[in-house]
């Protein structure tokens, strides 16, 4: 009996052109779908009929239609009650301004009194502002960025939590508690190198006698350490979890390459964070500007002309606004200083604007 054939299971591939139009068809479609499964995702030509359906399913999900209108609701509320503050502000203070005999930004005079004989100017009061704020803002960047640096690259991790806790809790403290250290404590302590400075570096306008008693220590130089102090943890906390989002793999290459710790703090972690520091100090800087209750302790009002001395007395717009609670009684008086808290506004914009448009000039 002979054997039948045995039948042959391997198909054998077809060769080009020796099959029907079926053929040549599956062909072409698996070329192509082997074609689009290779090519890399950028590559892909874009749907627009496909990214219609897809922002259409997200419109259309009730969590994401309850997010958006909360999140589109929340950001006009804001901006309306920053509108209606500026508003507020302006309609207290121009009846005040309409009775002023004197420029109110340029003149050095203060006198609300009589409101029938009314003349009172900002100029002081403004510079006394940017220039305390200005210095705690000096001294506190260099403290808070070498704070953050050592812990988030030098210091070990059983140090790590506890000092940013301490350094964290300086926030909690209250303003009058600092104006009161600043006061009793801190400013006595401080004559003797305020004096030292005043008799070997007067001839630099910064450290030259002002209008301020040294000895007394109510100066810009003694609020401006106080408030460097307040602004500290606000810096630090910022620019600290910046750093801490510093890429992995950015600072395992620099250490792969060899660099040493510092170097990989300066050729990563300073770049990628620095928009994030300088934002963080924009927000120190906001929190000076509107320093109250320990400027009101610790400065000491004066008649005289400033100087643009570190040993100047007078106020700030704050604590201006702060010593004549005595005068709200009456709505005139009252829109006086209403127009010098308008000025702070202004000022605080203008702040927020200018480190904005910094961070964004480093991004780019």
């Amino acid at each position: 009996m002979s054997d039948a054939p045995r039948s042959n299971a391997r198909s054998t591939p077809a060769r080009p052109g020796a099959g029907g139009p079926n053929n040549a068809v599956a062909e072409a479609d698996v070329s192509s779908t082997q074609t689009r499964d290779d090519a890399a995702p950028g590559s892909r030509e874009p749907d627009p009929q496909r990214d219609e359906r897809i922002r259409g399913n997200a419109k259309g999900r009730p969590g994401d239609r309850i997010f958006r209108s909360l999140s589109t609701g929340s950001a006009a509320f804001v901006s309306v009650v920053i509108a209606a503050i500026g508003i507020f502000l302006v309609w207290r203070a121009v009846p005040a301004l309409s009775r002023n005999e004197a420029n109110f930004l340029t003149s050095r005079e203060w006198r609300t009194v009589d409101i029938g004989d009314m003349a009172f100017g900002v100029l002081d009061l403004l510079q006394v502002t940017v220039l305390v704020s200005l210095f705690a803002l000096v001294l506190a960047m260099p403290v808070a960025l070498g704070i953050a640096i050592f812990l988030t690259s030098y210091a070990p991790s059983w140090l790590k939590r506890p000092l940013a806790y301490v350094i964290d809790l300086l926030a909690a403290v209250p303003s009058v508690v600092y104006g009161l250290w600043g006061l009793l404590v801190f400013g006595p302590a401080i004559v003797p190198f305020a004096e030292w400075l005043n008799s070997n570096l007067g001839w630099f306008p910064l450290f030259a006698s002002g209008s301020g008693s040294i000895a007394g220590g109510g100066t810009i130089f003694t609020a401006g350490i106080v408030l460097g102090v307040m602004i500290l943890p606000v810096i630090t906390a910022v620019t600290r979890e910046v750093f801490v989002q510093t890429p992995t793999a950015h600072i395992e290459a620099a250490l792969a390459l060899g660099a040493t710790r510092w170097e990989v703090v300066k050729t990563t972690v300073l770049p990628f964070g620095k928009s994030g520091y300088i934002s963080g100090s924009m927000l120190g800087l906001g929190r000076a500007l509107g320093e109250t209750m320990a400027l009101y302790l610790i400065l000491r009002t004066t008649s005289e002309a400033f100087s643009w001395s570190l040993f100047d007395g007078g106020s700030t717009i704050a604590s201006k606004i702060a010593l004549g609670y005595a005068e709200f009684n009456n709505n005139i008086q009252a829109g006086a200083y209403i127009a010098a808290g308008l000025v702070l506004f202004v000022l605080t914009f203008v702040v927020n604007a200018a480190a904005r448009a910094v961070v964004a000039g480093k991004k780019d």
